[in-house]
Parts: C-alpha cells; sequence; structure tokens
C-alpha cells in the first residue's frame, strides 16, 4: 500500500513523541513492501504564532487529502492560564474533529502483565482488564451554543438524534467483534440529553440481540472502572463523559503515556495519543512515545492490515517487558527517542 500520511506535531512533547511515532510507520513499512510520504502540518499553538490560526486552512486541506493524520498534542501554558484569550490551541482539535467529521473517538483501555505494578491499582483488580470506550467527538458541550461574560456563562449540551444513532451504531459494531457486551454510560436521572441517549439505545438495543446492552450513569461507572475494570467490554458515552472517563481509564494501565486512540467518521481518520502536550516536559527527552506509537499500529489495523500493526505492538510489549521504557514506568529510564529506536530495531 502506497500510504500518504498527514503529520501534525503540535504542541509542548509533541515533536518529541511524533518523531519516533514517524520512525516506526517507517519501519513498519520497509518490514513489510509498503510506501509512505509524510507532509507536515501547524496546528495549536505553533500554529498560533506561525499564523495566528489554531487549525489552519493549508493543514485542513493536507488533512483532508490525506491516507491518514498522525496526530501529537496541542496546548500551552500561555493560553491556559489566561482566561480572556480569545484564540486558544485547543480550538485547533475541536476545528479538525468537526471540520474532518470526525464523530466516533476509539480509546482502547488495557493492562500490560509486566507493568501491573505500576498502577495505583491492585493487580488482581486489573490484571485481563480490556475494554474500549466509543466517546462521541462532534456535539454536546464542547461544541454547542455558549455565552461568556462577567458574571455568568453557560454551554449547552446539545445533541440530535442522528448523532446518537451513529455512535451507537459504532459501539454495537465494535460490540459484536468483541465480546457482544455494550454499556451504554448516561446521566439520564438529570439530564434531558441524557434521557434522549437512553431512549434511542433502548430502541437500537432491539436491532442488535446477540450484544448485551446494559446502562450506567457516568458516576456509577467511574466508580466502576476503578473497582471492577473487567466488567466493561465496549462503553459508549457523550462527547464530555467519553473525555473525562478515558483520562481516568489511563491510570489502569499506568501511565497515560500507554494509550492510544483513533477518531474516525466522515472523512481521513486521526490518530492520536489520548494525553496531553505536557509543556513541563518539552525538550527534556522524558516523554513516553509508546501511546503514539500505539496509534500508529491502530492507524495500520483501520486499514485491515493486522499483521503490520501486531508486530508494533509485539515490539511495545517486547520494550515494556525489557524494561525499556521512560521515567514514568522506570528509574532512571530511557530517553524518549531511544525506547523509539529501540522498538523501530526490534520491528
Amino acid at each position: 500500500m502506497n500510504f500518504k500520511i498527514a503529520v501534525l506535531p503540535g504542541d509542548g512533547i509533541g515533536p518529541e513523541i511524533s518523531a519516533q511515532g514517524v520512525l516506526v510507520m517507517k519501519k513498519t513499512c520497509e518490514r513489510f513492501g509498503h510506501t509512505v510520504e509524510f507532509a507536515y502540518g501547524l496546528v495549536g499553538a505553533n500554529a498560533i504564532d506561525n499564523v495566528g490560526d489554531p487549525f489552519p486552512e493549508q493543514t485542513y486541506k493536507l488533512c483532508r487529502d490525506s491516507d491518514a493524520v498522525l496526530f501529537s498534542a496541542v496546548g500551552d501554558p500561555r493560553y491556559d492560564n489566561d482566561p480572556d484569550a480569545k484564540v486558544r490551541p485547543e480550538q485547533g482539535l475541536l476545528a479538525m474533529r468537526k471540520k474532518l467529521g470526525l464523530f466516533a473517538n476509539i480509546r482502547p483501555v488495557n493492562t500490560f502483565p509486566s507493568l501491573l505494578d505500576k498502577s495505583p491499582l491492585r493487580a488482581d483488580i486489573i490484571r485481563g482488564a480490556d475494554f474500549v470506550c466509543i466517546r462521541e467527538l462532534t456535539g454536546g458541550m464542547y461544541f454547542g451554543k455558549k455565552h461568556e461574560g462577567d458574571d455568568e456563562a453557560w454551554d449547552t449540551n446539545f445533541y440530535t438524534r442522528h448523532e446518537v444513532e451513529r455512535i451507537l451504531r459504532v459501539g454495537y459494531e465494535y460490540a459484536r467483534k468483541r465480546r457482544r457486551h455494550l454499556t451504554v454510560v448516561d446521566k439520564a436521572n438529570v439530564l434531558a440529553s441524557s434521557r434522549l441517549w437512553r431512549k434511542i439505545a433502548k430502541e437500537m438495543a432491539t436491532e442488535y440481540p446477540d450484544v448485551e446492552t446494559d446502562f450506567m450513569y457516568v458516576d456509577n461507572a467511574a466508580m466502576r472502572m476503578i473497582q471492577d475494570p473487567c466488567f466493561f467490554d465496549v462503553m459508549v458515552t457523550e462527547n464530555t463523559f467519553g473525555d473525562i472517563l478515558t483520562d481516568e481509564g489511563s491510570v489502569i494501565s499506568g501511565s497515560m503515556g500507554l494509550l492510544p486512540s483513533a477518531s474516525t467518521g466522515e472523512s481521513t481518520p486521526v490518530f492520536e495519543p489520548i494525553h496531553g502536550s505536557w509543556p513541563q516536559a518539552k525538550g527534556l527527552g522524558i516523554a513516553n512515545p509508546v501511546a503514539q506509537i500505539l496509534s500508529v499500529a491502530m492507524l495500520f489495523e483501520y486499514f485491515d492490515l493486522k499483521e503490520e500493526g501486531a508486530a508494533i505492538r509485539s515490539a511495545v510489549q517486547a520494550s515494556l517487558d525489557k524494561g525499556i521504557t521512560t521515567p514514568d514506568l522506570s528509574t532512571p529510564g530511557y530517553k524518549t527517542y531511544e525506547v523509539g529506536q529501540w522498538i523501530a530495531d526490534r520491528i
């Protein structure tokens, strides 16, 4: 296959981990006889600094015309600490999702046998945990009507039947490929938008009699993820809940630097780590590149290149088993580029 990949390194540690993802994709393509062409684009604070727009039109066109996007992170404390900032790096991420029609975010959460002791949870609780969170990505409060004043502010948690149906269908299809158990997470006892979610999910459950469907309030789901993460197979939820729950899920694995994600929908898919830009670590060479590298595995698997994805996952597992890890997982740990190079050489 001939790949055309848009690379968006972004801010903070983004360029450091992005380089390792690119390296691993090159090595994988070499091994399996594919060709790959990379083109780079600006996003986030880096784009604001250069062109005044966190997701410039040129970057959008680059993404639109590529087979896939390998994205890293956006965010900068200059904007985090300025509540009056009119343009923010995160607006670039939201714009990318909206303009590319990326309504489904797939975030796998699983444990690694050699890292069970790195989780703050007991090994007997997390051993064997393996679930996927399907997060709706272009609706809800992040995209609803907003007002921000000196004395009052509001965000609208708006959803349509179409938006809910299409993300639930993604959840059901994933459940069918796994252990056939779907948990719909909402807050239907309080929120009208959640009651719409639950109503539609109950209607659609009849179309998938081979999948066990259950419902859970988001506060209960947050607790259950810590008490019994092995309960879950596929979880589907709205934008804000999904954002929070998947960050919580990263604790189960032992480091946020281990979890990849994919965003899919109407146009070019985007593959990215779930963590942020960690600006405090910029340039120190301590950022964990594994989530970015596993995002490359998800990229290959999206194109049904399962052997390529498996090769990357095997190399990552070997690096973890041998302790070739960054300081978040071992002391003193290896540099970001050393971990990436080791995994690439293994492939």
